[in-house]
Protein backbone atom coordinates (compact mmCIF):
# COMPACT_ATOMS: atom_id res chain seq x y z
CA UNK A 1 0.00 0.00 0.00
CA UNK A 2 1.62 3.59 -0.74
CA UNK A 3 2.41 5.24 1.85
CA UNK A 4 -0.51 8.08 1.01
CA UNK A 5 -3.34 5.35 0.54
CA UNK A 6 -4.63 6.31 3.93
CA UNK A 7 -4.40 10.01 3.31
CA UNK A 8 -6.33 10.14 -0.42
CA UNK A 9 -6.32 14.28 -0.25
CA UNK A 10 -2.76 14.99 0.72
CA UNK A 11 -1.25 14.56 -3.28
CA UNK A 12 0.50 18.21 -3.80
CA UNK A 13 1.63 16.55 -7.23
CA UNK A 14 -1.82 16.60 -8.37
CA UNK A 15 -1.44 19.94 -9.43
CA UNK A 16 2.50 19.69 -11.33
CA UNK A 17 0.89 17.36 -13.92
CA UNK A 18 0.70 19.69 -16.95
CA UNK A 19 2.34 22.73 -17.47
CA UNK A 20 -1.19 24.48 -18.08
CA UNK A 21 -2.07 23.28 -15.01
CA UNK A 22 1.26 24.52 -13.07
CA UNK A 23 0.73 27.82 -14.73
CA UNK A 24 -2.44 27.76 -13.35
CA UNK A 25 -1.74 27.64 -9.75
CA UNK A 26 1.42 29.32 -10.13
CA UNK A 27 2.19 31.93 -6.71
CA UNK A 28 4.65 34.28 -8.19
CA UNK A 29 3.87 35.60 -12.09
CA UNK A 30 6.50 37.80 -13.61
CA UNK A 31 5.32 39.96 -16.40
CA UNK A 32 6.65 42.36 -18.65
CA UNK A 33 5.80 45.32 -17.35
CA UNK A 34 7.96 44.15 -14.13
CA UNK A 35 11.03 44.76 -16.06
CA UNK A 36 13.92 48.05 -16.09
CA UNK A 37 16.52 47.75 -18.99
CA UNK A 38 19.82 49.45 -17.66
CA UNK A 39 21.65 51.02 -20.42
CA UNK A 40 24.86 52.60 -20.70
CA UNK A 41 25.18 55.39 -23.27
CA UNK A 42 29.10 56.30 -24.06
CA UNK A 43 30.16 59.75 -25.22
CA UNK A 44 32.07 59.92 -28.55
CA UNK A 45 31.20 57.12 -30.28
CA UNK A 46 29.74 56.07 -33.09
CA UNK A 47 29.07 52.30 -32.93
CA UNK A 48 28.34 50.50 -30.03
CA UNK A 49 31.12 48.99 -28.07
CA UNK A 50 30.82 45.74 -26.95
CA UNK A 51 31.40 44.59 -23.05
CA UNK A 52 33.68 42.19 -22.98
CA UNK A 53 33.00 41.01 -19.53
CA UNK A 54 28.96 41.21 -19.91
CA UNK A 55 28.48 38.86 -23.66
CA UNK A 56 25.22 40.46 -25.55
CA UNK A 57 25.30 43.96 -23.14
CA UNK A 58 27.09 47.36 -25.12
CA UNK A 59 28.05 50.64 -24.52
CA UNK A 60 25.25 52.55 -26.74
CA UNK A 61 26.15 55.23 -29.15
CA UNK A 62 23.11 57.70 -28.80
CA UNK A 63 21.58 56.75 -31.69
CA UNK A 64 21.76 52.67 -30.61
CA UNK A 65 20.46 53.96 -27.35
CA UNK A 66 17.05 55.38 -29.10
CA UNK A 67 16.57 52.25 -30.93
CA UNK A 68 17.28 49.86 -27.43
CA UNK A 69 14.44 52.57 -25.99
CA UNK A 70 12.30 51.79 -29.02
CA UNK A 71 12.64 47.91 -28.49
CA UNK A 72 12.08 48.19 -24.73
CA UNK A 73 8.85 49.88 -25.69
CA UNK A 74 7.93 47.16 -27.98
CA UNK A 75 8.41 44.40 -25.93
CA UNK A 76 6.13 45.55 -22.89
CA UNK A 77 9.15 46.55 -20.33
CA UNK A 78 8.20 49.56 -18.45
CA UNK A 79 11.18 51.44 -18.12
CA UNK A 80 15.27 51.91 -18.64
CA UNK A 81 18.01 52.98 -16.26
CA UNK A 82 20.79 55.00 -18.06
CA UNK A 83 24.34 55.35 -17.18
CA UNK A 84 26.40 57.66 -18.42
CA UNK A 85 29.99 57.16 -19.97
CA UNK A 86 32.29 60.10 -20.37
CA UNK A 87 35.45 61.05 -22.58
CA UNK A 88 37.97 59.99 -19.78
CA UNK A 89 39.20 63.60 -20.76
CA UNK A 90 36.49 64.99 -19.24
CA UNK A 91 36.47 63.23 -15.72
CA UNK A 92 37.96 65.15 -12.77
CA UNK A 93 37.70 65.15 -9.32
CA UNK A 94 34.42 66.75 -9.16
CA UNK A 95 32.43 64.76 -11.63
CA UNK A 96 31.62 67.90 -13.15
CA UNK A 97 30.63 66.48 -16.72
CA UNK A 98 27.99 64.97 -14.26
CA UNK A 99 26.39 68.17 -13.92
CA UNK A 100 26.63 69.69 -17.37
CA UNK A 101 23.77 70.00 -19.08
CA UNK A 102 25.35 69.01 -22.30
CA UNK A 103 26.88 65.89 -20.89
CA UNK A 104 26.27 62.81 -21.93
CA UNK A 105 23.65 61.02 -19.17
CA UNK A 106 21.66 64.83 -19.62
CA UNK A 107 22.00 64.26 -23.80
CA UNK A 108 20.98 60.88 -23.65
CA UNK A 109 17.81 61.75 -21.23
CA UNK A 110 16.86 63.80 -23.70
CA UNK A 111 17.17 61.86 -27.00
CA UNK A 112 15.08 58.73 -24.88
CA UNK A 113 12.55 60.95 -24.16
CA UNK A 114 12.15 62.86 -27.82
CA UNK A 115 12.09 59.03 -28.74
CA UNK A 116 9.75 57.53 -26.81
CA UNK A 117 7.89 60.29 -24.90
CA UNK A 118 6.33 58.54 -21.98
CA UNK A 119 6.04 55.42 -23.36
CA UNK A 120 9.33 54.35 -21.44
CA UNK A 121 9.52 55.56 -17.91
CA UNK A 122 12.84 57.04 -18.16
CA UNK A 123 15.45 57.04 -15.19
CA UNK A 124 19.03 57.96 -14.34
CA UNK A 125 21.61 56.83 -12.49
CA UNK A 126 22.37 59.69 -10.11
CA UNK A 127 26.25 59.42 -8.70
CA UNK A 128 29.27 60.79 -9.65
CA UNK A 129 31.43 57.62 -9.94
CA UNK A 130 31.14 57.53 -13.71
CA UNK A 131 32.28 61.16 -14.18
CA UNK A 132 35.25 61.69 -11.38
CA UNK A 133 39.17 60.49 -12.10
CA UNK A 134 39.32 58.88 -9.11
CA UNK A 135 36.33 56.77 -9.92
CA UNK A 136 34.82 57.01 -6.01
CA UNK A 137 30.98 58.16 -5.99
CA UNK A 138 31.58 61.74 -4.28
CA UNK A 139 34.18 64.45 -3.59
CA UNK A 140 37.43 63.56 -1.33
CA UNK A 141 38.41 65.65 1.32
CA UNK A 142 42.17 66.59 1.88
CA UNK A 143 42.47 62.30 3.24
CA UNK A 144 41.37 61.16 0.18
CA UNK A 145 37.77 60.15 1.89
CA UNK A 146 34.74 60.70 0.33
CA UNK A 147 33.33 63.98 2.21
CA UNK A 148 29.75 63.33 2.93
CA UNK A 149 28.36 66.77 2.74
CA UNK A 150 30.55 68.34 -0.05
CA UNK A 151 28.39 64.98 -2.02
CA UNK A 152 25.76 66.02 -1.32
CA UNK A 153 25.70 69.31 -2.62
CA UNK A 154 26.78 67.77 -6.01
CA UNK A 155 24.33 65.59 -6.04
CA UNK A 156 21.28 68.20 -5.44
CA UNK A 157 23.07 69.69 -8.56
CA UNK A 158 22.80 66.78 -10.72
CA UNK A 159 19.11 65.92 -9.74
CA UNK A 160 18.51 69.08 -10.94
CA UNK A 161 20.01 68.88 -14.35
CA UNK A 162 18.47 65.37 -14.79
CA UNK A 163 15.31 66.98 -14.31
CA UNK A 164 15.54 69.40 -16.45
CA UNK A 165 16.33 67.03 -19.10
CA UNK A 166 13.03 65.49 -18.96
CA UNK A 167 13.90 62.37 -16.89
CA UNK A 168 10.64 60.66 -15.30
CA UNK A 169 12.41 59.38 -11.85
CA UNK A 170 16.32 59.66 -10.77
CA UNK A 171 18.04 57.17 -8.92
CA UNK A 172 20.50 58.31 -6.23
CA UNK A 173 23.24 55.47 -6.12
CA UNK A 174 25.98 56.68 -3.99
CA UNK A 175 24.98 55.54 -0.55
CA UNK A 176 25.60 58.82 1.28
CA UNK A 177 23.74 59.94 4.03
CA UNK A 178 21.27 61.92 3.37
CA UNK A 179 20.86 62.19 -0.10
CA UNK A 180 17.31 61.39 -0.56
CA UNK A 181 16.18 63.84 1.61
CA UNK A 182 18.84 66.44 -0.28
CA UNK A 183 17.98 65.27 -3.94
CA UNK A 184 14.37 65.90 -2.45
CA UNK A 185 14.13 69.59 -1.98
CA UNK A 186 16.41 70.10 -5.22
CA UNK A 187 14.05 68.73 -7.28
CA UNK A 188 10.87 70.79 -5.32
CA UNK A 189 12.83 74.06 -5.16
CA UNK A 190 13.36 74.15 -9.28
CA UNK A 191 9.26 73.19 -9.49
CA UNK A 192 10.37 69.35 -10.34
CA UNK A 193 7.73 68.25 -7.82
CA UNK A 194 6.70 65.29 -10.30
CA UNK A 195 9.95 63.33 -10.73
CA UNK A 196 9.92 60.92 -8.43
CA UNK A 197 12.99 59.43 -6.39
CA UNK A 198 14.17 55.23 -6.79
CA UNK A 199 16.18 55.24 -3.67
CA UNK A 200 19.40 52.64 -3.73
CA UNK A 201 18.28 51.91 -0.42
CA UNK A 202 20.48 48.92 0.24
CA UNK A 203 23.21 48.70 -1.71
CA UNK A 204 26.11 46.48 -0.51
CA UNK A 205 29.57 46.58 -1.35
CA UNK A 206 30.12 43.34 -3.51
CA UNK A 207 32.12 41.58 -5.13
CA UNK A 208 29.79 40.95 -8.13
CA UNK A 209 30.21 44.48 -10.17
CA UNK A 210 32.94 43.45 -11.50
CA UNK A 211 31.62 43.55 -15.01
CA UNK A 212 30.00 46.50 -14.67
CA UNK A 213 33.25 48.66 -13.78
CA UNK A 214 34.27 47.90 -17.02
CA UNK A 215 31.04 48.87 -18.12
CA UNK A 216 31.00 52.81 -17.32
CA UNK A 217 35.00 52.76 -17.83
CA UNK A 218 35.56 52.81 -14.13
CA UNK A 219 38.68 54.94 -12.93
CA UNK A 220 38.43 53.58 -8.96
CA UNK A 221 41.10 51.86 -7.27
CA UNK A 222 40.12 50.63 -4.22
CA UNK A 223 36.47 50.00 -2.95
CA UNK A 224 34.00 51.79 -1.80
CA UNK A 225 33.30 50.05 1.67
CA UNK A 226 33.41 53.15 3.46
CA UNK A 227 29.67 54.23 2.14
CA UNK A 228 28.38 51.25 0.78
CA UNK A 229 27.07 48.13 3.04
CA UNK A 230 28.72 45.75 4.65
CA UNK A 231 27.34 42.11 3.21
CA UNK A 232 27.62 40.66 6.67
CA UNK A 233 24.71 42.85 8.07
CA UNK A 234 21.09 42.85 8.16
CA UNK A 235 19.50 45.25 10.31
CA UNK A 236 21.94 48.30 8.67
CA UNK A 237 19.17 47.92 5.81
CA UNK A 238 16.49 48.39 7.86
CA UNK A 239 18.25 51.64 9.15
CA UNK A 240 18.35 52.79 5.51
CA UNK A 241 15.20 51.84 4.16
CA UNK A 242 13.39 54.07 7.48
CA UNK A 243 15.45 56.91 6.85
CA UNK A 244 14.94 57.14 3.25
CA UNK A 245 11.01 56.66 3.95
CA UNK A 246 11.26 59.45 6.25
CA UNK A 247 13.27 61.72 3.39
CA UNK A 248 10.71 61.09 0.39
CA UNK A 249 11.53 58.11 -1.27
CA UNK A 250 9.13 56.99 -3.94
CA UNK A 251 10.72 53.46 -4.44
CA UNK A 252 13.10 51.70 -2.74
CA UNK A 253 15.62 49.14 -3.93
CA UNK A 254 17.87 46.49 -2.97
CA UNK A 255 21.25 46.07 -4.84
CA UNK A 256 22.32 43.12 -5.74
CA UNK A 257 19.67 40.81 -6.21
CA UNK A 258 20.64 37.57 -6.15
CA UNK A 259 23.19 37.42 -3.18
CA UNK A 260 20.35 39.64 -1.46
CA UNK A 261 17.27 37.76 -1.64
CA UNK A 262 16.62 37.66 2.73
CA UNK A 263 17.52 41.54 2.57
CA UNK A 264 14.99 41.84 -0.36
CA UNK A 265 11.74 40.05 1.55
CA UNK A 266 12.66 41.77 4.63
CA UNK A 267 12.36 44.98 2.96
CA UNK A 268 9.08 44.11 0.90
CA UNK A 269 7.32 43.08 4.11
CA UNK A 270 8.25 46.13 5.67
CA UNK A 271 7.00 48.44 3.34
CA UNK A 272 4.21 50.00 1.61
CA UNK A 273 5.57 51.68 -1.48
CA UNK A 274 7.06 50.20 -4.33
CA UNK A 275 10.13 47.92 -4.09
CA UNK A 276 12.75 47.33 -7.07
CA UNK A 277 15.45 45.27 -6.98
CA UNK A 278 18.79 45.46 -9.24
CA UNK A 279 20.33 41.85 -11.02
CA UNK A 280 23.47 43.41 -11.30
CA UNK A 281 26.41 42.60 -13.98
CA UNK A 282 27.93 39.63 -11.84
CA UNK A 283 24.77 37.58 -11.84
CA UNK A 284 24.42 38.26 -15.20
CA UNK A 285 27.65 37.38 -16.28
CA UNK A 286 27.75 33.96 -14.13
CA UNK A 287 24.61 32.71 -15.89
CA UNK A 288 25.82 33.78 -19.72
CA UNK A 289 29.24 32.37 -18.71
CA UNK A 290 27.91 29.16 -17.28
CA UNK A 291 25.67 28.69 -20.52
CA UNK A 292 28.22 29.72 -22.68
CA UNK A 293 30.37 26.43 -21.41
CA UNK A 294 27.33 24.54 -21.87
CA UNK A 295 26.84 23.91 -18.07
CA UNK A 296 23.33 25.27 -17.93
CA UNK A 297 20.23 26.07 -20.24
CA UNK A 298 20.57 29.69 -20.69
CA UNK A 299 16.96 30.33 -20.84
CA UNK A 300 15.48 28.49 -18.17
CA UNK A 301 18.04 29.78 -15.85
CA UNK A 302 17.45 33.59 -16.85
CA UNK A 303 13.86 33.62 -16.12
CA UNK A 304 14.15 31.26 -13.02
CA UNK A 305 16.69 33.84 -11.64
CA UNK A 306 14.29 36.45 -12.40
CA UNK A 307 11.12 34.89 -10.88
CA UNK A 308 13.21 34.18 -7.64
CA UNK A 309 13.77 38.09 -7.44
CA UNK A 310 9.47 38.67 -7.95
CA UNK A 311 8.99 35.84 -5.68
CA UNK A 312 11.03 37.24 -2.95
CA UNK A 313 9.55 40.39 -3.31
CA UNK A 314 10.25 43.02 -5.79
CA UNK A 315 7.91 44.56 -7.70
CA UNK A 316 10.36 45.44 -10.15
CA UNK A 317 13.41 44.52 -11.58
CA UNK A 318 16.16 46.17 -13.00
CA UNK A 319 18.22 43.28 -15.40
CA UNK A 320 20.16 43.17 -18.30
CA UNK A 321 17.93 40.88 -20.31
CA UNK A 322 14.65 42.61 -19.71
CA UNK A 323 13.95 43.63 -23.27
CA UNK A 324 14.39 39.86 -24.25
CA UNK A 325 12.76 38.26 -21.07
CA UNK A 326 9.85 40.33 -21.97
CA UNK A 327 9.81 39.15 -25.77
CA UNK A 328 10.01 35.20 -24.21
CA UNK A 329 7.31 36.21 -21.81
CA UNK A 330 4.93 37.79 -24.37
CA UNK A 331 5.64 34.73 -26.21
CA UNK A 332 4.17 32.96 -23.85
Amino acid sequence: MSAYGSFPGARPRRLRTTPTLRRMVAETRLHPADLILPAFVREGVGEPVPIQAMPGVVQHSRDTLRKAAVEAVEAGVSGIMLFGVPEESKKDALGTAGTDPDGILQVAIRDVRAEVGDDLVVMSDLCLDEYTDHGHCGVLDAEGRVDNDATLERYAEMAQVQADAGVHVVGPSGMMDGQVGVVREALDTIGKEDVAILAYTAKYASAFYGPFREAVGSSLRGDRKTYQQDSANVRESMRELALDLDEGADIVMVKPAGPYLDILAKVADAVDVPVAAYQISGEYAMIEAAAERGWIDRDKAVLESLTGIRRAGARMILTYWATEAARWLRAG
